[in-house]
């Protein structure tokens, strides 16, 4: 096992050229080897290979819905993590429940992961809420969608975590655009500098928006944490056997003392940044068809029919399940009753604040102008 910094940088030092990833499931979906990640991902066995084989096709098939949903006109917006379900899964899995998850707004997978409701996916996205779910009940908060930001929640969450005594985790997940935001930047600097147990995970999706990830970035992310004084780790983030082993490896060096570590966890977003975007206009479709080929469910399948565990059995448990969560968030999102004007006032400060009651009032005077007033 990886326990020691020196160790860690020895695994570090093995990735740094620009195409080199931790990788224990290539595309093809032959198993390989490899003598400091195998023994992080010993337990899994053919059930959980088949559990992660089922979270891979359920979260796909509840990000289509939801795509479908806003096409339609039932959601406001959405934010599709179509090939990235590797790098959520595997590292999501990986977590206890004590630890505590910020993420930004395109970690849905790591929400079902985390135990959130499909139905609390949902509120947020059709606009008739300003959250979906109490953190407290998942350990994991709301959506940070001011980019960057939820590394600053984290390490602050992680110093608790210290100050506590206890040997609970945070995890900030962010994507490659987000490393170039001033808070990330100053996140890093306190985590190093206080030793937080903090796990920094990026996933390099290769588009910050429209703009592709060479343009920030003209070395690979991980990079630059050592700079800070924080050791990186470089994984094929559409492997989610290795996405799994990396962040077990830094989890078990946060909890023994050992402090931050940053996760690269390369992939690519093959939809488009959200549902109001129009990725044909800048993705380059050779691009694309490259990336399709590396698929992290269908490396998975072949994984698995390798193993002779890809039955007709499994094939079916898993689209039922599938299908199912689809169906359930469909039928959760138009069961959303329609709020009250005046609810949008509701939860924006822990206690009363004149301010806020006052605009609520004037909003209200605005809203009796009105046939129906405020209801």
């Amino acid at each position: 096992m990886l326990r020691s910094l020196e160790q860690l940088d020895d695994l570090t030092s093995t990735v740094t050229a620009p195409d080199a990833l931790l990788q224990l499931l290539p595309p093809d979906g032959n198993r390989v080897a490899h003598p400091d990640l195998d023994p992080w991902v010993a337990d899994i066995d053919g059930a959980a290979l088949a559990a992660l084989y089922d979270d891979l096709s359920v979260i796909r098939r509840l990000d289509v819905e939801a795509t479908a949903l806003q096409r339609q006109g039932e959601l406001g917006l959405w934010p599709p993590l179509l090939g990235q379900e590797a790098a959520q899964v595997g590292s999501a899995r990986a977590l206890r429940r004590d630890d505590f998850v910020f993420t930004s707004y395109r970690e849905n997978g790591v929400a079902y992961c985390r135990g959130v409701a499909i139905a609390e996916l949902m509120p947020v996205w059709r606009g008739t809420a300003l959250s979906g779910w109490n953190p407290y009940d998942v350990g994991m908060a709301t959506p940070a969608v001011i980019i960057g930001a939820q590394t600053l929640h984290a390490t602050g969450y992680a110093l608790g975590c210290a100050i506590d005594g206890a040997d609970s985790v945070a995890v900030a997940y962010f994507g490659d655009g987000a490393t170039s935001q001033g808070d990330v930047a100053e996140a890093m600097v306190y985590a190093a500098s206080f030793h937080v147990p903090v796990i920094f995970f990026c996933q390099n999706n290769h588009w910050a928006i429209s703009e592709p990830v060479g343009l920030q970035a003209t070395r690979p992310i991980a990079d630059r944490a050592p700079a800070y004084g924080i050791p990186s780790l470089r994984v094929d983030g559409n492997d989610v056997l290795a996405v799994m082993a990396v962040m077990r490896i830094a989890l078990d060096r946060a909890r023994t003392g050992g402090g931050p570590t940053f996760i690269e966890a390369v992939t690519y977003r093959m939809g488009p940044h959200t549902t109001s975007d129009d990725p044909g206009r800048y993705v380059d479709p050779v691009e694309r068809a490259e990336w399709a080929a590396k698929d992290p469910i269908d490396r998975l399948e072949r994984h698995l029919d390798s193993l002779g565990l890809l039955t007709d059995e499994l094939r079916e448990s898993v689209k039922r399940s599938a299908d199912g969560a689809a169906a359930e968030l469909r039928r959760a999102c138009l069961a959303l009753p329609e709020p009250e004007a005046l609810t949008v006032f509701d939860n924006v400060y822990a206690e009363p604040h004149s301010g806020l009651e006052r605009q609520k009032r004037e909003y209200s005077a605005y809203l009796s102008m009105f046939e129906g007033g405020a209801s």
